[in-house]
């Protein structure tokens, strides 16, 4: 199974927009289903959204409109463009991988902070 590691976490003010990054430690191609989800403190994890192998995606209400899932199969990479960001959308997030599975794969997590 690949690796994740999630990068482009950080501070953002309300409004504002973050990137996040995951990078696969080997192929992507044939892994049909990856995505992002994200746990707020105090909560359970929730889906943010799906992307896959062939590029279609799908969102939680939460990230329609605001949240882009990108996914490139020859850079083993699956991004998350973040507009609009809202206080609400506090969260470490987590790229995963193998969704559907009986062995799916998470990344470490990185820390998205909406803060004025």
């Amino acid at each position: 199974q690949v690796q994740l590691v999630e990068s482009g976490g950080g501070l953002v003010q309300p409004g504002g927009s973050l990137r996040l990054s995951c990078a696969a430690s080997g192929s992507i191609f044939s892994i049909y289903l990856m995505g992002w989800y994200r746990q707020a403190p105090g909560k359970q994890r929730e889906w943010v959204g799906t992307t896959t192998s062939d590029g279609r995606t799908t969102y939680a209400n939460s990230a329609k409109g605001r949240f882009t899932i990108s996914r490139d199969n020859a850079k083993n990479t699956v991004n998350l463009q973040m507009n609009n960001l809202r206080p609400e959308d506090t969260a470490v997030y987590y790229c995963a991988s193998n969704l559907g599975t009986s062995s799916p794969t998470w990344g470490q997590g990185t820390q998205v902070t909406v803060s004025s």
